[in-house]
This record gives structure tokens, C-alpha cells and sequence, in this order.
């Protein structure tokens, strides 16, 4: 962002006076570049990731015909991870595929509890490592949407996930790894034996998808709504259904007087609740989708769900959120014949328990009502912040979002995030 600022007044001079112009790339278009980034829960990131983009002879442009994302990285708190995917909505007419692959070594995972505010957080024993366990997990995932009519899609997919779940290295760490909340859990019965260690994972997703929006990437106009139904088996028994339900809108504002493109309203309800079965601890965190965003997506807090939150923070069997914020564009301009644009977007987020996890279980540990537990996990949580964006050919977009949760005790006073893409 700072390099482009620097050459921004070179390049806006050279900009094409015809704003009528279509803006178009062909061919190929590939974006590598070292991951650089700070989190204050992550720490410093280092290493390699990006996009490569198809758009042929650009009709059509701004989506391409083939995309390929890739990231492998590490962060000084300790997680390193992998990532490839490959998506197309123009491979088979009227398909889209989209096939992808994660590995996350993640030494000091986060691990909060069940049920939001129902689990007492403190800022001393975050300091002991109370809050972590080592969470090390592969993925593979294969989606695929049929074209009904012009917007609806019939949608489906599976995906297999192998989770391998411990005590942090206390000797590489120097603390106590005994004196976790994850150890707590497990000698309370809220977490049972055969399921804390982690397991294999195998899910299966069909629904529908309903979408009109212009840009995919960072839309303009339009809305996506998806319903689907995710079915699990999970080892040692732990199998579940879920009903999921996305609704994101994106409203144009005609102001008429920004150079860069008029404003957009963008909002995004989203809903994930267990219908039968019991869910498996380490699977909770996990929001299910039909096309990947971003790498993972889990919550509720995150960079991808509610920013400003503690990482997974909220968990439970059924959890609602949403999203609020105004994108603007400062300024488009073209360098060495790509396109850029610089963006901010001021943001709210919300969300609150909709259906407990194990909360018989969790009042008995705790020697408290069961109906005051339910109160406090399904109190809203908030959070505000401004996001910062640099985008590529509209499809590729670099972030850093800024947070503020107003409960001391879900999240952070002052949260930041790096990444790539918009949060929907």
C-alpha cells in the first residue's frame, strides 16, 4: 500500500480520461509475493503466497476463466501452513468446480471453551498458556455448482479432514501444559476420550446458490444467498447434520462524485445450527462452505467471521452473525498496464450463540444454573473497526482490517489482521 501511494502520483497523470472505458485483461496474470504480515494473536508472518489468473481472449473479464491460489507460511507464535486451490466456473459449461488442499501445524492453538461468555476468560491465565493446545490438521475439499438457470445453482461437495489434537510442547513453550482449559474440559467430561485427540472427518454438503452479483471478488451490485445441509461421519461415533444459510448483499450508493467508483453497502447474515447428532469438539470452530473464500474459515472470531474477537472464541452447536460495512474507493489507477484500486472500509460485526453446546455439561462443571448459562452465551457480541485495500484486477485484494470488540471479555481492545480479500 505504501509503495503505491509513493508512485501514485506518477501513474494517476497516465490514467485513460474515457471513465467509459471496459477495463480488460487477457492471458495470464500472475501474482507472487513474500508473505509479510503482523497479527497480535499470530504474531509476524514470513513466506510465499499468491494467485495465478487465466482470463483468455478478457470476455470474461473481470472473472477469470481459471484461478489457482497457493500460500505456504509460517507465524513467530508458531503456526506454519499450507494451501493450494484450484477454481473455474468455465472448465465444463454450465459447472463449477473447485478442489483445494490445507495443512495446518498449529503448536498453540487457541482454545477458549463452549458457548462465548459462558466460559469465563482471564487475562492472567492467557498468560500461562491456559488458553492453547496443539491442533495439527489436513484437509481436502471438492465442491461442484450446476447452473440451473442464469443466478440458481444446484450445489454439493465433500471434503475429508484428519485432525491430530494434544497438550502444547510444554518443555519448548515453558509452562504448564497440564494447566489448560483444554485439560480442564477433558477431566470435566466436556470433553470425552475418544474424541481428544481429534479423529477423521468425513463431510458431504448439498444445497442450492442463488447469485447476481457483478464482480465476484468484491461485487458492486447484487446478492448471493446459499442454504445447504452438511452431513458428517466422524470417527468414534460423533456424526451430525447441520443446516447452513449465507445471505450476503452488496448495495451501490450513486454518489457520482468519486473518481474511483461509487461507494457500496455490504452486509452479510449468516447462520450455521445442528440439527441432529453430536458434533465432535474440534469440529465446532468449523463454519462449512460451498466455495472457500479463503483458506479457512472458522469462528465465531476470526479475520473471516468476526473480526476483534479472540480466535474461535464463540462455539457452539448453532451460532448467527453478521456483517456490516461500507467499501469506498480513494483512488484507481493503472501501472505497467494492471489495474489497482486503494479502498477503505469502516465495519461492524455481530453474533451470538443461537444453540449451546454441552451446556448441561458445562453448568454441572461450573456448580452454576444451567438458565444463566444460557443467558450469557446467547448475550450479542460487537465489534468495530476499518479495513484498508489494495486490489489487483479486482481479483486479487490485499487487506489489513483494524478491530475493536466492546466485551473485554470475547475479544480484543485493539485487534489488527493482514490478509488477502474481503471478509465476504
Amino acid at each position: 500500500m505504501l509503495l503505491c501511494a509513493v508512485t501514485l502520483s506518477s501513474v494517476v497523470s497516465a490514467q485513460n480520461s474515457d471513465t467509459t472505458r471496459r477495463e480488460v485483461v487477457r492471458g495470464w496474470s500472475v501474482g507472487a509475493f513474500p508473505t509479510i504480515s503482523l497479527s497480535n494473536t499470530l504474531g509476524f508472518q514470513y513466506g510465499l503466497f499468491g494467485s495465478v489468473f487465466f482470463y483468455g481472449d478478457g470476455s470474461t473479464y473481470p472473472d477469470p476463466l481459471h484461478k489457482f491460489t497457493f500460500e505456504g507460511s509460517h507465524f513467530t507464535g508458531g503456526r506454519s501452513r499450507f494451501y493450494a486451490t484450484y477454481d473455474s466456473k468455465y472448465l465444463i459449461p454450465n459447472w463449477r468446480f473447485t478442489l483445494s488442499t490445507l495443512y495446518i501445524i498449529d503448536p498453540l492453538a487457541f482454545f477458549y471453551g463452549f458457548n462465548g461468555a459462558a466460559q469465563p476468560y482471564a487475562d492472567t491465565l492467557d498468560e500461562s498458556k491456559h488458553y492453547y493446545l496443539d491442533r495439527r490438521f489436513l484437509q481436502a475439499f471438492a465442491n461442484c455448482q450446476r447452473e440451473l438457470t442464469e443466478h440458481l445453482k444446484l450445489a454439493g461437495g465433500l471434503t475429508f479432514s484428519h485432525y491430530n489434537i494434544t497438550d502444547y510442547d510444554s518443555t519448548k513453550y515453558g509452562a504448564d501444559a497440564s494447566k489448560t482449559l483444554y485439560r480442564d474440559y477433558i477431566g470435566c467430561g466436556l470433553i470425552a476420550p475418544d474424541e481428544a485427540t481429534g479423529g477423521n472427518v468425513f463431510e458431504a454438503r448439498a444445497g442450492m446458490v442463488y447469485d447476481t452479483r457483478d464482480i465476484e471478488a468484491a461485487p458492486n451490485r447484487g446478492f448471493l444467498a446459499e442454504v445447504f445441509l452438511n452431513g458428517a461421519f466422524a470417527q468414534g461415533g460423533y456424526n451430525y447434520l447441520k443446516l447452513c444459510a449465507y445471505f450476503s448483499n452488496f448495495i451501490r450508493i450513486p454518489v457520482g462524485f468519486i473518481p474511483a467508483g461509487d461507494p457500496v453497502f455490504a452486509y452479510r447474515l449468516a447462520y450455521t445450527g445442528t440439527l441432529a447428532g453430536n458434533v465432535p469438539f474440534y469440529m465446532q470452530q468449523i463454519v462449512p462452505m460451498l466455495v472457500p473464500h479463503t483458506m479457512l474459515t472458522e469462528g465465531l472470531g476470526s479475520a473471516k467471521t468476526m473480526r476483534g474477537l479472540f480466535e474461535n472464541r464463540i462455539v457452539a452447536d448453532g451460532v448467527a452473525w453478521g456483517n456490516f460495512e461500507l467499501r469506498i474507493k480513494l483512488v484507481k489507477f493503472t501501472l505497467l498496464k494492471q489495474y489497482f484500486y486503494i479502498a477503505i472500509n469502516p465495519f461492524f460485526d455481530c453474533g451470538l450463540v443461537t444453540q449451546p453446546y454441552r451446556l448441561d455439561r458445562q453448568a454441572a462443571a461450573f456448580g452454576t444454573e444451567e438458565s444463566v448459562l444460557k443467558r450469557e452465551a446467547q448475550d450479542l457480541a460487537t465489534a468495530a473497526g476499518l479495513g484498508f485495500k489494495l486490489a489487483w484486477n479486482e481479483n486479487f485484494i490485499v487487506t489489513l482490517e483494524l478491530a475493536r470488540s466492546f466485551d473485554p471479555a470475547l475479544g480484543n481492545d485493539f485487534w489488527f489482521d493482514a490478509g488477502v480479500n474481503y471478509v465476504f
